[in-house]
């Protein structure tokens, strides 16, 4: 199941003209690419495009009923290597993954249709994950686009722009015969607005179509000779009729007046930033009339060579906004103008930082420097600049508010896994671990501060296969989890491992979905779903691959068996890859899916019983071990009034999810037995409310025994 349902949203899909569509950016991509008749989607999940990969497969039966086939790929490359329907087939196609690791991913696929080209438009749209919200290396798409030579779109941040970018990619991807990248930040994925609807349009061909009238060109296929004729023909046919499109459908934007001292050229996705840090410097109102001449830049590669020549005309400077390092803009606007012989100077990466995303503030700033010297005559006065924000002195909130690293979540089956990972290496010692991409990844962090390494998307024991010395006295640990399994992991790392035959030990953490993206389903979920083949297990893979030594365990939250099994894979005598398969259902979609359930049948006057722990105050020591060892969210610490208590003791608050790790934990670890478990009862029966009774009657009568024994003071008021 997926972190949010757009099944009522997907229902404004089928408004046609005359009407206006009201909803996220992601909804509004959908809607777009269904009025541009295309033929067929596929992707795979990841932040910022999650919610439209969800979008897309909630809106399933809409697409099918329109003639287009969609499809949530195995992987990123899956995905890409889809759009060789539109190599041959004047299909319109669209694949939507995370970037950068996904163009990564699907760097190989997305090469070779660069190279061969397209019939069909053939459009790639990337959740540009860039900045301090990143889960991801920082890198840029634009390097990639520059690369294999594939049209960037950067289109501005509202609806209607961002629908007419899905238009008009596909309609340069045709003109130039080469695939476009539409390029969406976050922001743009879930701001709200609206835009005049179009009427859907069925897909002039079909990949059915397609299907039963097979075509073949040779010349398209990416093999000697032919791929030494791409690299020609998409400099002297792909690249001319790109530029000539964009320049004759005026892709990019001007916006101010058209004469001025300096000018700013920036990216078509901070056109909101620029305006909004101009209009609090006096020179943008709240409609974005703007007194600066501006050129958005919609499409960031290819650059119109005499667009910037004739922008950069009679101004004595240039102030390039573009987010992230290398300078790939400035770098080729520099050269643009130098090679016209243009006396106009670039500002860049001076009143910007070199790196980093673009905050509000950064952008102020930076424009707030370069007008102090190229055009100090611009700088707001007070009467100019009525919305100039106030000089607000910020706290230091490094000294005040400690650090908070991303950790697991309450009740999270993946917690107890790296509970006794520590308690093996308390006992065996320090081992090198590998880590993955996902939530396990966590584990790098306080309490645990497990891992060394992370890769990729399903290369955690893969990073480990360097440490493969059979002499060694002891063995490494790797973890991969069940998405990245799926996505890569098996043949990667899995394959891998036996092939080389591994000695080390692999850790599969099964939580059922692609936990980390949303908790879409994956080849292993338990759940039935509708469209998709689901319900096969790991452990057939893992041993159709080769793997002798295999360990299922179906409860993580069994820390003393965890720390078994996982001790036995370090110290037993047989060679070879040990897997340990740890399965338990993500807590998040579990909560999703019972508590709905839970509350109708509250409402219904079902027996309904909850689950929670605390801890006995008069028991604990306050030795925090319990919590050195989880590190959940509901496991804190709480302060007595009880003069003889220096340390305070553990205390569980109300998210618990009654999962038991604590109290798992502390067995486990032979801590204490100040853990326990309390069963909340809604709707009681009758045996319930007597058995209540009785136990309230005797712990009354006990509480009285102890108080009649118990020695008093009385005060001497003489």
């Amino acid at each position: 199941m997926a972190e949010r349902s757009f099944a009522k949203e997907v229902q404004h899909l089928k408004i046609g003209a005359g009407e206006t569509f009201r909803g996220e950016g992601i909804l509004a991509i959908t809607k777009a690419l269904l009025e541009n008749g295309v033929g067929y989607v596929a992707g795979y999940q990841g932040s910022p495009i999650s919610h439209l990969m969800d979008v897309l497969a909630d809106a399933q039966d809409i697409l099918s009923d329109m003639g287009v086939h969609f499809e949530a790929s195995a992987s990123e490359a899956t995905a890409a290597a889809t759009l060789a329907a539109s190599v041959h087939y004047p299909i319109r196609g669209a694949v939507t993954f995370k970037s950068t690791v996904g163009t990564n991913v699907a760097s190989d696929a997305l090469a070779n249709l660069a190279s061969g080209g397209v019939t069909g438009g053939a459009l790639v749209i990337v959740g540009e994950d860039y900045g301090e919200g990143s889960s991801i290396m920082q890198e840029r798409s634009h390097a990639f686009a520059m690369k294999s030579q594939i049209w960037l779109l950067d289109p501005r941040p509202n609806l209607p722009s961002m629908v007419k970018a899905v238009g008009d990619g596909f309609a340069l991807s045709e003109a130039s015969n080469s695939p476009v990248m539409l390029q969406l930040r976050i922001k743009s994925c879930h701001l709200l607005g609206e835009f005049e609807a179009r009427e859907n349009v069925r897909p002039s061909t079909t990949v059915k179509d397609a299907l039963e009238n097979p075509k073949r060109d040779v010349e398209r296929i990416v093999l000697p000779p032919a791929s030494y004729l791409h690299e020609q023909e998409k400099v002297t046919k792909r690249l001319p009729a790109a530029i000539e499109y964009i320049r004759a459908n005026k892709l990019n934007e001007h916006f101010g007046p058209k004469q001025g001292k300096v000018g700013i050229i920036c990216q078509g996705g901070h056109y909101n930033g620029v305006i909004r840090a101009l209009q609090r410097l006096g020179l943008a109102n709240m409609y974005g009339d703007c007194d600066v001449p501006l050129h958005v830049l919609n499409v960031t590669y290819p650059l119109l060579d005499d667009k910037i020549i004739a922008f950069a005309k009679d101004k004595d400077s240039l102030f390039v906004i573009e987010e992230g390092h290398p300078a790939y803009i400035e770098q080729n606007i520099r050269a643009i103008l130098h090679k016209a012989g243009a006396r106009c100077a670039v500002e860049g990466k001076g009143p910007l930082p070199e790196a980093g995303e673009l905050t509000g503030q950064i952008l102020l700033d930076g424009l707030s420097s370069y007008f102090s010297n190229a055009a100090p005559d611009l700088m707001p006065s007070v009467a100019r600049a009525p919305n100039a924000p106030p000089q607000l002195k910020m706290p230091e909130l490094a000294d005040t508010v400690p650090a908070r690293p991303p950790s697991f979540c309450i009740g999270c089956p993946e917690r107890p896994i790296f509970a006794a990972t520590k308690l093996v290496e308390e006992e065996l010692g320090p081992h090198h671990i590998a880590s993955d991409i996902g939530c396990h990844l966590f584990s790098i962090n306080a309490p645990f501060d497990l891992g060394s390494t992370t890769m990729g998307y399903g290369l955690g024991p893969a990073s480990a296969s360097a440490f493969n010395d059979k002499s060694a006295n002891r063995r490494s640990i790797s973890f991969l989890g069940d998405g990245g399994f799926w996505h890569n992991g098996l043949t990667s790392s899995i394959g891998n491992a036996v092939f080389n035959e591994n000695d080390g030990v692999i850790i599969i953490v099964d939580n059922y979905y692609s936990a980390a993206t949303g908790g879409q389903d994956i080849l292993s979920s338990r759940a039935d779903n509708v469209s998709k083949s689901t319900q096969h297990p790991i452990k057939k893979a893992v041993e159709g691959m080769g793997v002798k030594w295999v360990r299922q365990i179906d409860r993580t939250y069994d820390v003393g068996k965890m720390q078994a099994t996982l001790k036995e894979a370090l110290e037993t005598p047989e060679t070879g890859p040990k897997v340990i398969i740890a399965s338990s259902e993500c807590m998040l979609n579990k909560q999703r899916r019972e508590k709905p359930l839970a509350k109708n049948a509250v409402s219904e006057g079902k027996r309904m019983t909850r689950t929670r722990f605390g801890v006995d105050e008069d028991v604990c020591t306050g030795d925090h071990a319990c919590i050195r060892l989880s590190g959940c969210p509901s496991l804190s610490l709480k302060t007595l009034d009880d003069p003889l208590r220096d340390d305070p003791v553990a205390s569980i608050d109300q998210n618990c999810v009654g999962c038991g790790n604590c109290g798992e934990v502390a067995d486990a670890a032979v801590l204490c037995p100040s853990f326990y478990q309390a069963d909340l009862i809604q709707n009681p029966s009758k045996i319930d409310r007597t058995l209540s009774e009785w136990r309230t009657k005797i712990i009354t009568k006990l509480q009285k025994r102890r108080d009649a024994r118990r020695l008093v003071f009385s005060k001497d008021l003489s």
